[in-house]
This record gives C-alpha cells, sequence and structure tokens, in this order.
C-alpha cells in the first residue's frame, strides 16, 4: 500500500456518507444532474479569507490569483472577500471584470502578454505587470495609441527564490519579470515616458509548508523593493510580495502555521526603508484560499483485476483532475487524499485498490495502491483538495471525454 495525504480537516459524514458544505455528496451529484463533478465550499473559502486577515497585518491586502480556479460563480464571491485579482491572460481580465471587480484592483501578469491584451489592459484601466523591456516599450506604444495613459509595474526576478518551494518563480535564468540588476532602470524609464508607475511585483515561489522559508523570502523581497525604490528615486505604490503559501496534499505534509508568518511580516514592515513608508503591500494567494476548499467526485464504473493488482475504474480522470496523476509540476508522484464518499468512515481493506480514470493512456492514475474500503461499482469517490488548478488546468478536450460539471456550495 501506498500512504495518502492528509484529509482536511472541514469534511465529515453523516450516516457513512461525505458532507460537503454540510449536504451528503450523493445528494449533490443528484443537484448537478451527474458525475464527474467538482463541489466549492465557500464556507471553506471564506474562513480562509479570515484566517488570512486575522494572522497578517492590516497593511497587508489580500489578492486572488484567478488562474487557481476561474469559475465564475467562484469568482463574482471572491471579488466581495479580497483587494485584487492578480490574472495572467486576456481571457482573466474579461473574466475578472464580469466578476465585478474594479479594474484599478487588478493586476496583469506573465509573459507573452499580446499587444492587443496589452491594449484591453489599458483601455480598462488595469496594472500590467511588465515582464520585458520590450514589452514595456510594447505597452508604452499601446497606451499612445488609444490616447490612455497605461498603469504599470515591474515585476521582478529576484537574486534569491523561495526554499523547497513547489514551484520555483524567480532567482537564476527565469521567463518571468526582470532581472533584479536591471528593474530600477526599467521602472525609470516607465516613469520617464509619462506611465503611470504603480511599482512592483516580486514573486520568489509557490505552494510552500515552511513558515521559516516564506519569512525570510518576505524580508529578503522588502529589502529588494526598497533597494530598487531607492534606485528609481521615487516611493511604488504597491509592492506585491507574491505569494507562496502551500496545503498539505501529501503523505507527511504538515498543514502550513501562518501566524509566525503575520508576526515576522509585521515586524519587517514597521522597520521598512523610508523609501516604503508611502507603499501598500500585498500578498497573492490562489492554491492556499480555494485548494481545500474544493472536491472532485467521480463514479465507479468498473473494478477488475490484472496479475493480482485490484483497479477501479472512474468516470472522471486527469482530462478533468490532471494534478491528482502527478503530471502538473510534480518530480515524484504522490497520492492525494481519497475516500469513498459513501462509504466515508468505514475501514479499509485488506488489499490495495489502485483507482484509475477513463483515458486510453496509462499515465491516468489517480490514485496509486491507496487503502480505501471495498470499492464496487457505482460507488463514489472524492479526491479532496481539489478546488485549485483542478478543471481549468486540466486537458479537457482529451479524447472527446464531456466537461465536468460545477457546482458553488453556500
Amino acid at each position: 500500500m501506498k500512504p495518502m495525504g492528509p484529509v482536511p480537516p472541514w469534511f465529515s459524514a453523516e450516516e457513512g456518507m461525505l458532507l460537503i458544505g454540510g449536504c451528503g455528496a450523493e445528494s449533490l451529484v443528484d443537484e448537478a444532474g451527474d458525475t464527474p463533478l467538482f463541489v466549492y465550499d465557500m464556507g471553506i473559502v471564506e474562513a480562509q479569507v479570515r484566517r488570512f486577515r486575522a494572522a497578517m497585518p492590516e497593511a497587508i491586502d489580500l489578492h486572488y490569483a484567478v488562474k487557481a480556479n476561474p469559475f465564475a460563480p467562484l469568482l463574482a464571491r471572491m471579488a466581495v472577500q479580497v483587494d485584487g485579482f492578480d490574472i495572467a491572460s486576456g481571457g482573466e481580465l474579461e473574466m475578472a471584470l464580469e466578476a465585478g471587480m474594479a479594474p484599478d484592483r487588478i493586476s496583469f501578469a506573465g509573459p507573452g502578454k499580446r499587444t492587443d491584451e496589452l491594449t484591453a489592459a489599458i483601455f480598462a484601466g488595469v496594472t500590467i505587470n511588465l515582464e520585458s523591456e520590450g514589452e514595456a516599450r510594447r505597452a508604452i506604444a499601446a497606451g499612445a495609441a488609444i490616447g490612455k495613459t497605461p498603469r504599470l509595474a515591474v515585476r521582478v526576478n529576484p537574486d534569491f527564490d523561495l526554499k523547497g518551494s513547489g514551484m520555483r518563480m524567480g532567482g537564476g535564468a527565469k521567463p518571468f519579470g526582470v532581472d533584479a540588476d536591471r528593474a530600477a532602470v526599467l521602472a525609470r524609464m516607465v516613469i520617464d515616458a509619462g506611465a503611470d508607475w504603480r511599482g512592483w511585483h516580486i514573486f520568489a515561489g509557490s505552494q510552500n509548508l515552511d513558515p521559516q522559508a516564506i519569512i525570510e523570502t518576505q524580508a529578503a523581497t522588502i529589502a529588494l523593493a526598497a533597494r530598487l525604490s531607492d534606485a528609481v528615486g521615487a516611493t511604488p505604490p504597491l509592492v506585491n510580495l507574491g505569494g507562496g503559501f502551500g496545503l498539505a496534499y501529501f503523505p507527511g505534509d504538515m498543514p502550513l502555521d501562518i501566524h509566525p508568518i503575520g508576526v515576522a511580516l509585521g515586524q519587517a514592515l514597521a522597520t521598512r526603508a523610508p523609501i516604503l513608508q508611502g507603499s501598500r503591500f500585498a500578498i497573492e494567494l490562489g492554491r492556499w484560499l480555494v485548494g481545500e476548499a474544493g472536491v472532485y467526485l467521480t463514479r465507479v464504473i468498473d473494478v477488475k483485476d490484472s496479475q493480482g493488482e485490484r483497479f477501479a475504474v472512474v468516470d472522471g480522470g486527469l482530462h478533468h483532475q490532471l494534478a491528482a496523476s502527478g503530471n502538473f509540476g510534480t518530480v515524484v508522484r504522490r497520492n492525494y487524499p481519497i475516500a469513498v464518499a459513501n462509504r466515508f468512515d468505514a475501514a479499509p481493506a485488506d488489499s490495495p485498490v489502485t483507482l484509475v480514470g477513463c483515458l486510453c493512456t496509462p499515465i491516468d492514475r489517480l490514485g496509486d495502491k491507496v487503502a480505501l474500503p471495498p470499492v464496487e461499482e457505482g460507488d463514489l469517490i472524492a479526491i479532496l483538495l481539489a478546488g485549485a488548478y483542478g478543471a481549468s488546468a486540466s486537458p479537457t478536450a482529451f479524447l472527446g471525454h464531456p466537461p465536468p460539471r460545477e457546482l458553488l456550495l453556500g
């Protein structure tokens, strides 16, 4: 048997049935019409927002990374929960505006922005996080072409990274941002060109469970922002400190304690350099806010044995939940927390079962040799921690299977 990740503390059962947002999993499938189904509990998201607000200094704004989960009903609710949206495409720009987020609280990052995307963002009044000198020139020209002053921040590739990060977004040669030794020159060019300089975006890494690593990176980020701002000779209106807050997906993972991060950040801000005294600060989070709120429900359609190994075949798969298959940013595949939703609190069988999807590919494996109660045809399988990088981050068109249903509770 291979271990699974820990079940988040939000979930329990009633008469053996998994409860999501106080509702039985099977009744939610009936409401949605069928499986596969993503269910998102807004109550968990709101609880995470409250945890963040309670732990962090008041000077810290909370931004939501739309790419984590862009489900439209969820975005509309998030727009009144957080202080800003961070987007990474023209499509996400449309989603953010439709959700009701004010344009001046939206920032647009990501390499390879097309000129039409830059123009749309400038026209809407959204802040563009510049990824290069070339992008800066195109943005300034796009603003001039439509007679609007662009709101431009500089995304910095820092000269450090977030140690132990699941995905390192900064430090070393990266396609993201402008190297720290060129960032101040670019910011001064933006100002001299007459653009509205909005500050710095410094994102070192994501999916980290070590409070001390995050504390050290945030301190280094504030110090870097001060050095760069001194070189520019101007106070940045906003310093986006990035995110990095991780979730306990896998066996042995311990949930991130954000309290010491807030304490240390408060101390760092209290002693920040004079050039940053007038700046606002933001932390940009995606998975930490919505990841635990999501459950992927999929129906067992076959149970079979092969060479002494038992397989449960479900009607979902990696085309909906790529991350759980181990094919989205992980080096070694490990098991997400998985449950038989209709026997949530039952004891596991003596022998393991491998959970596979319906795709004709050997990599469509959602759970490898996991300890579950005896699995039968018709059982409802729940894959937890499915609220981030699920449906929208998976190859939903692969093999022509239908897209998953999605349902927001609360």
